[in-house]
């Protein structure tokens, strides 16, 4: 047993993966964005906007509350944080929405979190086109 169990998790899970395929023995968090940037924006209104409650909040408020999610979790989930703000931006979110959902979650992630959401953001937004 290691004294790691995360390490140990992701080893299994990895040697789970090549053994499926083999092409997935490199595979990262970075790879995936890479692989699926964004989702179509049809798919994502149809599961995560009004397609399931079409009284409901549409898909760009919802990626925006995941980011603010994603922010007060410490913004820990790099990965998913750029992903989510480059799905915003596919559901018509601005820079400003972006900007203020992840400062807003200073107040309850405190600032190095939002700090850091702020900046993996900033990433993605500056390789967005306008």
């Amino acid at each position: 047993m290691t004294d790691n169990p995360f390490a140990a998790w992701t080893k299994q899970m990895q040697d789970m993966a090549k053994a499926m395929n083999p092409a997935l023995e490199s595979f990262t968090p970075k790879g995936f964005e890479k692989l699926w940037p964004t989702m179509p924006g049809d798919m994502v209104e149809q599961f995560a906007g009004k397609g399931m409650n079409p009284e409901g909040l549409d898909a760009k408020t919802k990626m925006l509350l995941t980011l603010g999610g994603l922010t007060i979790l410490g913004a820990q989930a790099e990965a998913q944080i750029r992903m989510t703000v480059r799905q915003a931006v596919a559901q018509g979110a601005t820079k400003q929405e972006i900007a203020e959902a992840i400062g807003l979650m200073g107040l309850f992630g405190g600032l190095p979190a939002m700090n850091k959401a702020m900046s993996l953001a900033n990433e993605v937004l500056e390789e967005t086109p306008e």
